[in-house]
């Protein structure tokens, strides 16, 4: 899944799980940015008791806690270049091997993953592997930013005024949806989304107004 940040990748991951035949089974989430280096093969592929020093007793993998299910990845490009080799094995042999395991153990996984990133450009700097863009590229889907689908700001505004609004549903005079629909949203559906959570806690009239939103 590629998009922008803030145009919705983790909910199209939720979607995607959800609505499968996996639905019932684990759902786990990976922020790969987050991760640091020297932590991340043992946070995706797990570790054995006396593995590395401060391994005091064995560790589950996220791989093999999302066995039957589906793992999410977030920010794949994070993925050191020297686990990209392991990635790409797991995915290829759908076997896992724990950080100090003499054998490899056998998983049952959905892979998604998602970046706001161009990888062919990753692949170009040599900060990405060519082989794994090609094995997780089975079904690419692109996210567009919202200032490229303008037409689903209505809807978007009205759902978020309903979830912010607590039973007491604001609408929105026609000027103000027009300078909602025509500004750029740098900060795609989550932008908007803080937005709509702003007005409905401060605007006091029955519906939002012009002179409502912020000046940007």
């Amino acid at each position: 899944i590629t998009g922008e940040t803030g145009t919705g990748k983790e909910m199209l991951a939720n979607i995607i799980h959800y609505n499968s035949n996996r639905k019932n089974k684990p759902f786990v989430k990976v922020s790969c940015a987050i991760l640091a280096k020297d932590v991340f093969e043992s946070e995706l592929f797990g570790h054995e008791k006396g593995s590395f020093t401060g391994a005091e007793k064995a560790r589950t993998g996220r791989f093999l806690a999302a066995n039957q299910g589906t793992i999410y990845l977030d920010d794949i490009d994070d993925v050191p270049l020297d686990l990209q080799v392991k990635l790409l094995r797991v995915l290829q042999e759908q076997e896992v091997e724990p950080v100090g395991a003499t054998q490899p153990v056998k998983v049952d996984v959905r892979v998604v993953t998602s970046t706001k990133y161009d990888i062919k450009n990753l692949i170009t700097n040599g900060r990405f592997r060519d082989d794994l863009f090609y094995r997780l590229n089975v079904i690419p889907i692109h996210i567009p930013p919202l200032r490229e689908r303008k037409e689903d700001v209505p809807t978007l505004v009205n759902r978020f005024l309903k979830e912010f609004s607590q039973g007491h549903i604001l609408s929105v005079e026609n000027e103000a949806m027009v300078i909602l629909q025509q500004y750029a949203w740098p900060g795609n559906v989550r932008e908007l989304r803080n937005l709509m959570e702003r007005l409905a806690l401060t605007v006091k009239n029955e519906s939002i107004r012009a002179q409502d939103l912020p000046a940007e």
